[in-house]
């Protein structure tokens, strides 16, 4: 298993991770490789490839994840942002569409009260 932080920096080191997690789950399953990939609908060496950690589609994942019942687990990783309602009453009942890029002033000063004097 690769050392926590390390998998996170890199997408091939996130995707070996992630290879090596469902490996394990589909065998404390007792499924072989040959029976997921038939439930999911992909190729047997795509699964392979997919426990390998090697490049694959955002599909074959999502298929695998699926037949092995954990969509939801998937979807808890990732939690919905429900804008709150001052921010509604805010945004005049629209929710944001667009991101806006950081202004590079901002992003670069540090901050300050305001009412130091710049040298």
């Amino acid at each position: 298993m690769a050392e926590t932080g390390g998998y996170r920096d890199t997408a091939p080191g996130l995707q070996a991770e992630i290879g090596e997690r469902l490996a394990r789950l589909r065998l404390a399953r007792n499924v072989t490789q040959r029976t997921l990939a038939g439930e999911a609908g992909v190729g047997l060496r795509t699964l392979r490839r997919l426990e390998g950690g090697q490049s694959t589609s955002l599909d074959t994942f999502l298929r695998v994840v699926i037949a092995l019942g954990c969509g939801d687990d998937l979807l808890a990783a990732l939690p919905a942002y429900d804008i709150r309602p001052i921010e509604r009453a805010d945004a005049r009942g629209t929710e944001r569409r667009r991101a806006r890029p950081r202004s590079q002033d901002s992003a670069t000063m540090p901050w300050t009260w305001g009412d130091e004097s710049r040298d």
